[in-house]
């Protein structure tokens, strides 16, 4: 029996809900010749990218196993990865990572060369498709706003787009402490390593 997919919005459903938030019309193909919908298609790409950098609960795997090469020693830097720290219940403060040609580095060593795989904690980047509604809608809000000030500059139409803005993140703010099964001291239940997203400071979050 087919599901509904109602619930799934495309990047082609956002960039139309966008330019209707501008008073343009709806396309049928992303078409990137049309300057219109190559600004759109932009900068919904841009904020996708920047919501998914601050790293929620449905981008955020903690102990992730990555395995070095037994014969260089090198282990890959994951394309899709936004940021990636070594887990301090694993490694405690013996790596400090980054990404260097394609590969982890480790600046307290000064080495891409690893002799034991390693545990991070990492922000994974998903295509829009891929992310929660309350995600997807928050994203959309937060581009159609950048779109009018490059495209229309109305303040009125600016000030209309912030509110919704907003009211947007709210709602991904809530579904992520919900499914981030949070205490009262912004750890999840039962563990006791720190996180930096805490939802009693939500407001302080930009």
């Amino acid at each position: 029996m087919p599901f509904p997919t109602y619930a799934v919005s495309t990047e082609l459903d956002a960039v139309n809900q966008i330019l209707s938030s501008v008073g343009q019309a709806p396309v049928t193909t992303l078409d990137l010749i049309n300057p219109e919908v190559s600004i759109v298609v932009n900068t919904l790409r841009e904020c996708s990218r920047q919501v998914q950098l601050e790293g929620w609960t449905f981008n955020t795997e903690r102990e992730y196993l990555l395995e070095k090469d037994v014969n260089t020693g090198y282990i890959p830097y994951p394309s899709n990865m936004l940021s990636i720290d070594a887990n301090k219940e694993r490694h405690h403060d013996t790596y400090n990572l980054v990404r260097r040609e394609g590969n982890l580095y480790d600046l307290y060593k000064h080495t891409d060369i690893f002799t034991e795989n390693i545990y991070a904690d990492i922000v994974w980047y998903f295509d829009f498709q891929q992310l929660p509604p309350s995600a997807q809608a928050y994203i959309t809000a937060k581009a159609a706003r950048m779109c009018a000030i490059k495209m229309v500059g109305d303040q009125v139409l600016n000030q209309l787009l912030a509110e919704q803005e907003a009211t947007t993140r709210a709602a991904l703010i809530e579904s992520d402490c919900q499914q981030g099964d949070f205490n009262m001291f912004g750890y999840r239940d039962g563990a006791n390593t720190y996180n930096s997203y805490q939802p009693f400071q939500a407001l302080s979050r930009r």
